[in-house]
C-alpha cells in the first residue's frame, strides 16, 4: 500500500511552547485515518502542520499529490451553496469546464443536492457542515485533511451527517485524515485510528486493536477503560459495561460516589486494590453501601504506565 503523505519526527511550537513531540504518521491511499485525543492534545496543530499552514520546527513531511484541508469553521461566503463550491474550485485552479460536474457530484455524495441554490446565510448548522464537506470533496485532492467536521451538531443531525460521510469520504485513490472527538465517529469512519496524547501518537492501528487492546494505561483511560485494579506487575482495566453489581459476585466494594444518569445510576466503587465504574439500574446502591461485584473482559496494561 502506498503512503501519499508521510510525517516523520514532527515537532511544532505554538506561543513558544512545543505542542508536537516527534510525531510520525503515514496516510495510505484508499484509507481513512481517524485522529482522536482529548482537547489540547495537539490534533488540530498536527493537521495544520500536515496542511502546510504551520511550519514544523523539526521533522519532515513527504507528500505525493495535492493536499486539501478543511478546518473546523465552515466559513462560507455570502452567496449560494453552488457559488461557494465554484469559488473553491476556482481557487484550486480546476478547469472551468469541470466546475458544474464536480459541484453536482460533491453535493450528491454528501446528500446535499437540494441545497445547491440556497444562500449560505439561510443554512442551519448541519446544512452548513454538509456544504463545508462538499466543498472539500469537490476539489478531489490526493490527500484530504478534515478537522472535526461534525463539531457543534445536535445528536440526530450529527448521526445523519456521519452516516452520509461514511461513504462520501471513502475514495480508492485518496488518503484521508479526519480529526474526530468521539470514539463512535472513529468506529464509523476509519480504517485506522491514531490516538494523540500530550502531543504524541500514543497508539496507531485498526479500530479494534486500538479500542479493544489499548497499549498503555493512558490510552486505555482515554478509550473508556475508566476503572482499574492493580496486581503485582500490571493494571487490569475495565469499562463500565465490564462491571456488574451482583450479590453473588466475588469482589467486595464500597460505593464512594453515585450520580444519576439516563439509564440508572453511575457508581464509583472503591476496592482494596483500585476503583471501578459501573452503571446500575434503579433502585441502586447508595454512597457508603457495601456491594458485591462481578467483572468480565477488561485489558491488562503495564503497571508502570501512569
Amino acid at each position: 500500500m502506498t503512503a501519499l503523505l508521510t510525517a516523520s519526527g514532527i515537532r511544532a511550537h505554538r506561543a513558544r511552547q512545543e505542542v508536537l513531540h516527534e510525531v510520525d504518521l503515514a496516510l495510505q491511499v484508499g484509507e481513512i485515518t481517524a485522529l482522536i485525543g482529548p482537547n489540547g492534545a495537539g490534533k488540530s496543530t498536527l493537521l495544520s502542520v500536515l496542511a502546510g499552514l504551520i511550519p514544523p520546527t523539526a521533522g519532515t513531511i513527504d507528500q505525493h499529490g495535492r493536499v486539501a484541508a478543511s478546518l473546523q469553521t465552515p466559513a462560507l461566503a455570502r452567496r449560494s451553496v453552488r457559488a461557494n463550491l465554484r469559488l473553491a474550485l476556482r481557487w484550486w485552479r480546476c478547469p472551468r469546464g469541470e466546475w458544474n460536474q464536480r459541484t453536482d457530484q460533491a453535493l450528491r455524495a454528501i446528500n446535499a443536492e437540494h441545497l445547491a441554490s440556497r444562500h449560505a446565510a439561510t443554512l442551519s448548522g448541519g446544512e452548513a457542515r454538509r456544504v463545508h464537506l462538499a466543498r472539500a470533496l469537490a476539489l478531489q485532492p490526493d490527500v484530504l485533511l478534515l478537522d472535526e467536521p461534525f463539531a457543534g451538531l445536535d445528536p440526530s443531525t450529527r448521526a445523519e451527517l456521519l452516516y452520509d460521510a461514511s461513504s462520501a469520504l471513502r475514495g480508492s485513490d485518496r488518503a484521508t485524515l479526519i480529526v474526530v472527538h468521539d470514539r463512535a465517529e472513529a468506529w464509523a469512519l476509519a480504517d485506522r485510528v491514531a490516538v494523540m496524547l500530550d502531543g504524541r501518537i500514543a497508539q496507531h492501528g485498526c479500530p479494534a486493536d486500538v479500542f479493544e487492546r489499548p497499549a498503555t494505561h493512558e490510552v486505555a483511560r482515554f478509550v473508556g477503560f475508566s476503572g482499574s485494579l492493580a496486581n503485582a506487575s500490571s493494571l487490569h482495566m475495565y469499562r463500565p459495561a465490564d462491571v456488574v453489581v451482583d450479590p453473588t459476585g466475588p469482589l467486595q466494594a464500597q460505593v464512594s460516589r453515585a450520580i444519576p444518569v439516563e439509564d440508572g445510576v453511575r457508581l464509583e466503587l472503591t476496592l482494596h486494590n483500585g476503583k471501578l465504574i459501573t452503571v446500575a439500574p434503579n433502585p441502586a446502591p447508595r454512597v457508603g453501601d457495601r456491594v458485591c461485584v462481578r467483572v468480565s473482559a477488561g485489558v491488562n496494561v503495564p503497571r508502570h504506565e501512569n
